[in-house]
């Protein structure tokens, strides 16, 4: 893939640093509570991960096949969601934000294998370069990045992100998968599967 020029050469202003900050929960390694098992133990970093690697490893099974079937001149894609998905967002705020490691493995057997991959976020438009930025820094090839802009503020974001979805069909890609770790980031159809990791009852953004 040919990254955008701008991509390559961007510098992260200040205030889109302060945009990031802003943005980002504070850490929430000592406080995020956990449900999956009915009691109030509190979630932390490796649990968090080992949970993730569990759905990753529903995946990638399932995306090697679907690859493999790809229809000829078929475009295949995968959507992600971006904060507690394909970055680390909750763990405690630092830039660049790292790569949630048990997804990023699967991005990268996507990329390398012809898959382009689309993130859809709500995160709002002002920070969409140092966020593609980072996306690129940590190993994910960004075919494209799908940030709020001031009217998509007012609308709901499952139809935000669904619209973006649509449109992304609209340019002739066939979603294979679309991976986040909110039922607003899966929920409206536009993908062949979805898979969802833990948001511990929303504790998680």
């Amino acid at each position: 893939m040919t990254r955008r020029p701008w991509a390559r050469r961007i510098s992260v202003t200040a205030v889109s640093v302060a945009a990031l900050t802003a943005l980002a929960a504070p850490a929430q390694a000592a406080t995020a509570t956990a449900t999956t098992s009915g009691s109030s133990a509190k979630v932390d970093y490796a649990t968090w991960q080992q949970d993730c690697q569990a759905v990753m490893d529903q995946a990638l099974p399932y995306l090697k096949d679907r690859i493999a079937a790809a229809r000829p001149g078929e475009k295949q894609a995968i959507v992600f969601d971006i904060d507690n998905t394909t970055l680390e967002t909750d763990f405690g705020f630092s830039f660049p934000q790292p790569a949630n490691k048990p997804v990023l493995n699967v991005a990268e057997y996507a990329q390398e294998h012809g898959v382009s991959l689309f993130f859809v976020t709500a995160r709002p438009g002002i920070i969409e370069a140092p966020t593609e930025w980072n996306l690129e820094h940590d190993g994910y090839e960004v075919s494209g990045l799908r940030v709020r802009g001031f009217l998509d503020l007012f609308k709901d974001v499952a139809a935000y992100k669904t619209a973006q979805r649509a449109d992304i069909e609209k340019r002739g890609y066939t979603i294979i998968a679309n991976v986040g770790n909110s039922a607003t980031d899966l929920s409206g159809g536009h993908a062949e599967k979805t898979y969802k990791l833990p948001d511990y009852d929303g504790q998680l953004s």
